[in-house]
């Protein structure tokens, strides 16, 4: 919701902040490929240090430099359609590694994977749609989209190290967190499907009007 609505004011910050890698000449590929290095070596690493408030801010870290990739893609003028693909591809990646570094050091395995899923569906909502017939990639502003998503992961992970300060403890922290994160996203899966449904019964009936008759 928060890159539909505000993309064009967004991408301009992303695009200042991608200045230092087109000097060191780095491919929109190269700077997916590091992101997802830098998420899964972040979840490696909470696996060892166990510490929520350390992945929280290294995750907003490597998510922040995963996200220039569609700003160096747009300043060189290397925008395609495989690197597109293999920045999708990545991020179901990512979403993937942080949840289960979660769920293995809280041990909530059931809510990590209620909380993936929910991501998946959203993003294969709109993709399957696309099968179907054009769509806009802008026109989806739903509530719980990535941006949302690794926003809320990085602030429950340090809310989850801090909270425990004032007497609430971690794992209730990061049950309540992953139990909010799978409702949104699946509750957002659900807003998806009903616009997608919408869209493919208007193709539908343009399809039948225009059909020949004998």
């Amino acid at each position: 919701m928060i890159d539909g609505l505000f993309k064009r004011h967004i991408d301009p910050l992303w695009e200042a902040m991608a200045t230092p890698l087109i000097r060191l000449r780095m491919t929109p590929n190269q700077v997916t490929a590091t992101g997802l290095l830098l998420v899964g070596a972040s979840a490696a690493a909470f696996l060892w240090h166990r510490s929520p408030v350390v992945f929280g801010l290294t995750l907003a870290l490597a998510f922040a430099f995963d996200a220039l990739d569609g700003a160096v893609a747009r300043r060189r003028g290397m925008c395609t359609k495989s690197g597109g693909y293999f920045d999708a591809m990545v991020d179901r990646y990512q979403e993937l590694a942080v949840l289960a570094a979660i769920g293995a050091v809280s041990g909530h395995w059931g809510l990590a994977l209620l909380a993936f899923s929910g991501g998946v569906l959203t993003s294969y909502a709109k993709a399957r749609t696309a099968i179907e017939i054009p769509i806009s990639n802008e026109a989806w502003p739903d509530f719980f989209e990535r941006l949302e998503r690794v926003i809320f992961l990085c602030v429950m992970l340090i809310a989850a190290g801090l909270l425990p300060l004032a007497g609430v403890s971690q794992a209730t922290v990061l049950a309540v967190g992953l139990a909010i994160y799978a409702a949104l996203s699946h509750a957002t899966a659900v807003q998806r499907m009903r616009r997608a449904v919408a869209l493919l019964r208007k193709a539908d009936g343009e399809a039948a009007d225009s059909a020949p008759r004998s």
